[in-house]
């Protein structure tokens, strides 16, 4: 099968296979001598369209930033099960703009995994029978080869599976680590596993969960219809889109929600594949910060937390004056490709510590910092 050339870029089968290779030993998994030609003629093109049904009816692939199971809290260490499916769905990227998703159960990100120091995690992963792709999962809080992408690694239709078991507290990203990596990722596979420690964690009135990734499109950022996927565009690290929760709109759709007097909690994280994130919310300050969700020693009044692609942070903090707080990361170019949600906070006025002189512009006013 000969890669399919596209006028002023290197054939893409043929850059797959050579990552696939690189990735393949990076992982310390050796192929076979012609292994590069066998993963080029098994590399459906990057480009390759969605079905029909996929085009006409998009898959909702947002992650509500509410979808979370509850605190572990103080239990003995047991054994836990987990379930992934892993599938490829057109979903809505922007208002009028569609894209091909590659995700864990049909949303971006994958499930939010919560167990605690201790536990044994049984991990079972299915590769959807109509994905044209193999799939697997690597988890950060794993201690054994590759996180578990080796036994996890499934063909179309295959069934894999592992156990680990939970060593170090803190929050951890999970993704798909098939060749090319970085593709897999950049196209919905990422998530969040939380490992509580052994007495919990401080009880809070709200948990959220939110992650941040890049999509690279060829078509420029805002064009409507449907954005097919650049390897160009992803390997030189230029994303079209920067998106929370799997899209555009994702949190101002479906934004946090809080009353004065609450407390908050984000766990942060970020898929990337590429990009580090400054997670900001505007208007607050982090009461408690814990960096790269080390979760032994938070730091205390933070305004801007760095998160690296594949990393996280936990942040908790008291909402006391109503209003609208927008979630960016403070690289703010990046709003303007997509990047931006909403804490929405309900309840009295506080002047003793906030008091608007002009309300009323202020509510005509488009202004955010």
């Amino acid at each position: 099968m000969k890669a399919m050339k596209i006028p002023g870029r290197r054939p893409l089968l043929a850059t797959a296979a050579v990552f696939a290779l690189a990735t393949a030993a990076w992982l310390g998994a050796p192929l076979a001598a012609d292994a590069g030609e066998k993963v080029a003629a098994a590399t459906p093109h990057p480009h390759s369209a969605p079905s029909k049904a996929d085009a006409a009816a998009p898959v909702n692939v947002v992650r509500l930033p509410t979808d979370l199971p509850g605190p572990v809290g103080k239990r003995a260490p047991q054994r836990v099960k987990v379930d992934f499916e892993t599938t490829e769905v057109t979903g809505q990227l922007a208002d009028g703009t569609t894209y091909h998703y590659w995700t864990f159960n049909n949303k971006v990100p994958g499930p939010f995994v919560r167990v605690r120091v201790g536990d044994t995690v049984e991990v079972k992963l299915k590769n959807d029978d109509g994905s044209a792709m193999m799939h697997n999962v690597d988890f950060h809080a794993v201690t054994g080869p590759g996180g578990g992408a080796k036994a996890t690694e499934a063909a179309p239709g295959e069934t894999r599976g592992f156990e680990f078991k939970a060593l170090n507290p803190g929050l951890y990203v999970y993704h798909c680590a098939t060749p090319t990596v970085a593709q897999h990722i950049a196209n919905g596979m990422y998530g969040l596993i939380l490992v509580e420690p052994e007495e919990g964690l401080p009880k809070v009135d709200h948990e959220f969960y939110v992650m941040q990734g890049e999509i690279y499109t060829e078509q420029a950022y805002g064009t409507k219809g449907h954005a097919d996927e650049s390897i160009d565009k992803l390997l030189s690290e230029r994303p079209e889109y920067f998106i929370f929760n799997g899209s555009t709109d994702a949190l101002k759709k479906n934004p946090l929600k809080a009353k004065v007097g609450e407390t908050v909690r984000i766990y942060f994280g970020v898929g990337g594949p590429n990009y580090t994130s400054s997670f900001h919310v505007i208007g607050e300050i982090f009461d408690k910060a814990y960096p790269f969700a080390a979760l032994s020693s938070p730091l205390k009044d933070v305004q801007t937390i760095t998160t690296p692609p594949g990393g996280a942070s936990v942040v908790d903090f008291k909402v006391e004056v109503p209003g609208n707080y927008i979630l960016v990361d403070h690289a703010l170019s990046r709003v303007e490709r997509g990047l931006a949600g909403i804490l929405q906070v309900e309840g009295p006025q506080n002047e003793t510590i906030f008091k608007d002189y002009n309300p009323q512009k202020s509510a005509q006013s488009t202004g955010g910092h």
